[in-house]
């Protein structure tokens, strides 16, 4: 796995949305899930796109991202970081896609049906949309995306999560049809075709001459420095893109970003600090400040000691004060967590306790642990916004109970390098996920990103149960099961979701809230200037 070496972490575990209902199930363009409110613009703060009247074509929209690297690629399947996926959002589509507010929306798929067991799924592309070079898109160009990405050679970041995919044998069942057979049941399917590890691409592909369906064309790319699209004008989606031309821009730091748009050198940012609000407001610019589900867990060892005593690991949980942290940190924005991940999932139990600071508690578990003066390294890199400010709380929070944490900030290279599943005690940053999909990713034996090297047989047994169900209601009970032994045993520490928070200029409209990433999920087709 690859990680960003900037200030933003990784995308390659692309949030995905649960889907829960897959028994019979058949979406088309009819049969979308209602969407709710995603995010709240703070006081000072707006998001301008319903009551800005109606959207103008033409422009030049300038972003200015964080994070880039002289690594990054055009590959649409090969993301790595917010400026890959940034980038590869304009050039592409993938079958399914989430929207601002974590609801499910066919995209390329016009229908995705499984049979009664989930063991074939057979999808249907719609029939209006072509590639850049005029190609029609055809269930040729499906087949050629998956056997690329599960291509045992060369495997692309998607692979692993489709280990049960029978990917030699893709069947093509009209010029727009395929069936996806499976070696067991897997109703986790259509969440995962959200990712944005499976974008559609051409048959004949060659990464070095990107050609998509997206909604705009490939101009050129400097990587770590810029990258220029121009207005596909025979894009699908009736009306869109609005802007003619987009330029995305990489800065090394936040302030540079800042100091771009009040200058008026960009018209957006991303990926702030709570401490920028204000001087951004100040200056008549505008704050889109989102509630997300992105987490920077503190990842703990499960198979290491001391922290293979869950002992330990359960009053490590009890040193932390959320709100005070979630208030240093990101200035209180953002959404108190209680060591489960996907916040977002339907399927999220949100009647376990909430789990607050209990020093006594910390302390007594501790003494049965025989750890009363513990003491830990915990390593943090600067990851995503406020990880190690983060760290830096948790440390001082600890003092309370007597356990000494000395943390070492490393950098996103050194920590994502070599020893990313080997560290005792460190951070990591997921976007935000649904949680069969974050399970399988990265809490169960062989799974890619399995940092605390969980290792449950009952949590394991439900995992493979919650596969195999069709059934919605029962599906939804077994991830309650699942999440009851992860807040107890788990190997994470899950503070808070951090805010998404964005700046853009008065000029621009359609920024929007987004619970998936930042600058209302990269959808820069919807941003016009007034």
């Amino acid at each position: 796995m690859t990680h960003d070496e900037g200030t933003t972490s990784a995308i390659s575990r692309r949030n995905l949305l649960q889907a829960g209902a897959v028994g019979g199930l058949l979406l088309g363009s009819g049969g979308m899930l209602a969407a709710c409110g995603s995010g709240t613009p703070a006081p000072g703060t707006s998001a301008t796109g319903a009551h800005a009247g109606k959207p103008k074509h033409g422009g030049r929209l300038r972003v200015g991202l964080s994070g880039g690297t002289s690594t990054d690629t055009m590959d649409a399947q090969l993301l790595t970081n917010f400026l890959d996926q940034a980038r590869l959002l304009q050039l592409y589509n993938a079958p399914v896609e989430l929207d601002n507010n974590s609801q499910l929306k066919l995209s390329l798929a016009e229908e995705l049906t499984p049979n009664s067991t989930a063991t074939e799924w057979v999808m249907r592309v719609r029939p209006d949309v072509t590639f850049h070079n005029g190609k029609s898109l055809t269930a040729d160009d499906i087949i050629f995306s998956f056997q690329r990405i599960m291509n045992p050679k060369s495997p692309k970041f998607g692979a692993a999560q489709l280990s049960l995919l029978d990917w030699r044998h893709l069947k093509k069942l009209d010029n727009r049809t395929v069936k996806f057979p499976f070696t067991s049941p897997y109703s986790a399917f259509l969440q995962l075709l959200a990712d944005y590890n499976y974008f559609i691409v051409p048959v004949g592909y060659d990464p070095k001459h990107p050609i998509g369906t997206g909604p705009f064309r490939y101009k050129s790319f400097t990587p770590g420095q810029q990258s220029v699209f121009v207005r596909n004008e025979n894009y699908w989606e009736d009306g869109l893109p609005y802007v003619d031309e987009v330029v995305i821009i990489d800065f090394a730091d936040e302030t540079s970003q800042v100091n771009a748009l009040i200058s008026g050198q960009v018209d957006a940012i991303d990926s702030l600090s709570a401490a920028s609000i204000s001087s951004l407001t100040s200056q008549g610019q505008k704050a889109v400040i989102s509630k997300s589900g992105n987490s920077v867990p503190f990842t703990m060892r499960v198979d290491v000691p001391p922290l293979n005593d869950v002992r330990v690991r359960q009053a490590l949980r009890y040193l932390v004060d959320r709100k005070q942290m979630l208030q240093i940190v990101f200035g209180g924005y953002g959404l108190i967590g209680n060591d489960l991940f996907s916040i977002n999932d339907p399927d999220f139990d949100h009647n376990i306790p909430q789990r607050e600071q209990d020093i006594p508690r910390a302390k007594s578990l501790l003494r049965q642990a025989g750890q009363s003066n513990l003491t830990l390294q915990l390593t943090t890199a600067g990851i995503a916004p406020g990880a190690v400010q983060a760290s830096e709380v948790f440390a001082q929070q600890a003092k309370a109970a007597g356990v000494t944490m000395n943390v070492r900030q490393a950098t996103p290279t050194d920590l994502f390098g070599p020893n990313f599943l080997k560290w005792s005690f460190a951070q990591d940053n997921w976007a935000p996920t649904y949680f069969l999909t974050q399970v399988g990713e990265g809490q169960v034996p062989g799974a890619p990103f399995n940092e605390s090297h969980f290792d449950n047989p009952q949590f394991n047994k439900l995992y493979r149960e919650a596969l195999a169900t069709v059934d919605p209601a029962k599906q939804r009970q077994i991830a309650y099961e699942m999440q009851v032994i992860y807040w107890n045993e788990g190997g994470y520490i899950i503070p808070f979701f951090t805010p998404f928070i964005d700046a853009h200029s008065p000029k621009l409209h359609g920024v929007v809230p987004s619970e998936q990433v930042p600058l209302s999920n990269f959808g820069f087709k919807t941003f016009w200037f007034a």
